[in-house]
C-alpha cells in the first residue's frame, strides 16, 4: 500500500503537491457517511487522472469555535491518515483554522485556498457541508464556485442504517457516551479506538495479578464509564486480546482524570512511554467501587473470562 502524504497549510506548494480531486470535510471518524465523500472524490480521480486528496482543520472547527465545550474527538490526526490510507487516498491537506481561515468568506474560501492554494480539479462534499464565516457557504454555492473557477463538484447524499438515521460522527459519540461500542463500530466499519502513550502508574495492578497499560483519554470523547473487552495493537503490529476500564477507578482513592486502563492477556513486557492503539469492542458493565482490594480482583478476574470469551481467546 502506498503511503498518504500529510501537507499542513494551502499556501505556496509546489505544483506536485497541487491538482487534486478533493474531498473535504472534517472526517473525525472517516465514518461510512465519510467513506461516500471519498468515494466520489476517488471516481472523479480517476476520471481526471489526478490525485485523490482529502481536506481537514487543525484544530477542528468546534475546538476553534466552542473551545469550552467538552472533549469529543473520535480519532487523532495520525489515526485519521491511516484510515484515510486504507481508502486510497494519496494527500492529507490538514489546514490550520486560524483567524486568516476563519474570517474567509466562502467565495474567499473557494477563490484562494481551494483554486489558488491547492489547485482543485474536483470537489467533493457531503450533503450538509458548509463552508466560510458564518458557514455561508453551501453545497449548491460550492457547485456555483466550481463552474465560476473551473473545478467539479460532487455531493454525497446521506448514508444511513436504513431505519433513517443517517452516519454521522454525532452518532458515533452519543454510541460511545451510551456504552455501546458495537454500535459506533457499524457507523464507523471499524472499532472505535483510543491511542496514546502508556503512562507510568503505581503498578496496582501488577501487584494485585492484572498489570495494566494506562492511557489518558486526551481530546477524545468519554466513553461510559465501565469496563470493556478490547483487542490492542502495538507499534510493532502486534495485537493482543484484553480487558479495559475506563474511568476514574473509584475503589482506588486519589485517581481523579479518567483513564483507559487495558490488561492485554497473555503479555508481560516493559512498554511504558510507548504508543499503543485499543479498540474498544464490547461493554461489559457499568464502573463500581469495591468494598476493599480483593472483592475488585475478583469482579475484574471475572470480566477478564467474559472478555476472553467474547474474543474468543
Amino acid at each position: 500500500m502506498k503511503r498518504i502524504r500529510v501537507i499542513r497549510g494551502w499556501k505556496d506548494l509546489p505544483q506536485g503537491d497541487r491538482g487534486a480531486a478533493l474531498a473535504m470535510g472534517n472526517f473525525d471518524g472517516v465514518h461510512r457517511g465519510h467513506q461516500q465523500v471519498i468515494e466520489l472524490a476517488h471516481r472523479a480521480a480517476t476520471d481526471l487522472g489526478s490525485p485523490l486528496g482529502v481536506i481537514t482543520f487543525d484544530p477542528h472547527p468546534r475546538v476553534y469555535f466552542r473551545p469550552d465545550e467538552p472533549a469529543f474527538r473520535l480519532m487523532k490526526t495520525d489515526q485519521q491518515a491511516r484510515a484515510l490510507e486504507k481508502l486510497n487516498v494519496d494527500i492529507l491537506y490538514v489546514l490550520p483554522l486560524d483567524a486568516e481561515l476563519a474570517n474567509m468568506t466562502d467565495r474567499e474560501f473557494a477563490e484562494q485556498v481551494l483554486h489558488q492554494g491547492l489547485g482543485a480539479r474536483h470537489v467533493a462534499v457531503g450533503f450538509d457541508n458548509s463552508f466560510g464565516k458564518g458557514r455561508s457557504g453551501t453545497p449548491d454555492t460550492m457547485r456555483q464556485y466550481g463552474g465560476e473557477l473551473g473545478f467539479g463538484v460532487s455531493v454525497a447524499a446521506p448514508v444511513g442504517d436504513g431505519s433513517g438515521d443517517k452516519f454521522s460522527s454525532t452518532g458515533v459519540r452519543d454510541a460511545l457516551r451510551d456504552g455501546r461500542p458495537d454500535l459506533a463500530a457499524e457507523i464507523l466499519g471499524r472499532p472505535f479506538a483510543i491511542e496514546g502513550p502508556v503512562q507510568r502508574g503505581r503498578q496496582l495492578g501488577r501487584k494485585l495479578g492484572f498489570p495494566t497499560a494506562n492511557v489518558d483519554l486526551g481530546d477524545y470523547v468519554t466513553p461510559r464509564f465501565g469496563v470493556y473487552a478490547t483487542r490492542t495493537r502495538l507499534s510493532d503490529g502486534r495485537e493482543f486480546a484484553g480487558v479495559a476500564n475506563i474511568g476514574v477507578n473509584p475503589t482506588v482513592t486519589g485517581v481523579t482524570k479518567p483513564l483507559l486502563e487495558v490488561w492485554l492477556f497473555d503479555f508481560d513486557e516493559d512498554i511504558y512511554d510507548r504508543i499503543i492503539e485499543t479498540d474498544l469492542i464490547a461493554f461489559l458493565r457499568p464502573e463500581e467501587k469495591f468494598g476493599n482490594l480483593e472483592l475488585m480482583t475478583e469482579q475484574v478476574m471475572k470480566d477478564a473470562e467474559r472478555a476472553k470469551a467474547i474474543l474468543s481467546v
